[in-house]
């Protein structure tokens, strides 16, 4: 009775076979790796960032990102007081309105005023950005920190990004600048605090591509740094929206 042959790939006989033959065998083997690879990289390389920090993205806000000035040299919050900002001091605009009730006009629906003559907010509603939920916000001592006005770019953030060095005029204007502000959830803006992009980012996650752009433009508009931390943090969240553009500035 003969033996069966075994059919399973043999060293030796790879070895024993002629030049043609191991050629032939390296080149199918070679497809086959070709192959492989060109229908699994692609759902690897999604992850490769994760593990190598080596994310990739493109479009405006990435394009922006890039001419930002990277300090890692953390400058010390010594001296840092949310007053020297001038948070609601100011009406740049001329129209006897408080920032905060500006934004809440800008930020809600629903809007009612105290007065029709009155430009203070009175009750509306909120779609936050930060966590997706809808918020009836009413205004009143223990009502009104349902809804707060973040700095997206946090004040003290800024002040280690290069506003510790700025005149009082400018960072009265970055203070009270509409485009560094946004009518959140007041609890997920506590929960922010100073944080960079490195550190916190909106619970919604379909809202993060707009968060991190906004705090690109705001950050080239007053020529602010970002850490190498902070900048990578930011690549990341870009890499899942790719093209994604600036906010405009009005």
């Amino acid at each position: 009775m003969a033996r069966r042959r075994n059919s399973r790939y043999s060293p030796a006989a790879f070895r024993s076979s002629s030049p043609t033959e191991r050629f032939l065998t390296l080149v199918v083997i070679a497809l086959i790796v070709g192959v492989t690879v060109g229908l699994f990289l692609p759902d690897f390389n999604k992850d490769t960032g994760s593990v190598t920090g080596a994310y990739t993205a493109t479009g405006d806000a990435a394009q922006t990102l890039q001419t930002l000035r990277v300090h890692n040299d953390d400058y010390k919050t010594t001296g840092y007081d949310r007053a020297l900002f001038g948070y609601r001091s100011t009406d740049d605009d001329g129209d006897g309105c408080d920032v905060r009730d500006e934004i809440l006009a800008r930020d809600l629906k629903e809007i009612r005023y105290s007065s029709s003559k009155s430009c203070q907010v009175r009750s509306g509603v909120l779609n936050d950005p930060y966590t997706g939920k809808t918020i009836y916000f009413l205004r009143g001592m223990k009502t009104s920190r349902d809804v707060q006005i973040d700095h997206v770019v946090a004040l003290e953030n800024a002040w280690r990004s290069g506003a510790n060095t700025w005149a009082s005029k400018q960072r009265y204007s970055f203070g009270n600048d509409p485009y560094n502000l946004l009518a959140v959830d007041g609890d997920a803006n506590s929960d922010k605090g100073s944080s960079s992009a490195a550190y916190w980012l909106p619970e919604q996650q379909s809202y993060r591509c707009s968060y991190v752009a906004r705090q690109i433009g705001v950050k080239a508009k007053y020529s602010l740094s970002v850490t190498t931390v902070e900048k990578k943090a930011m690549i990341a969240v870009l890499h899942s929206c790719p093209g994604q553009v600036l906010p405009a500035d009005r």
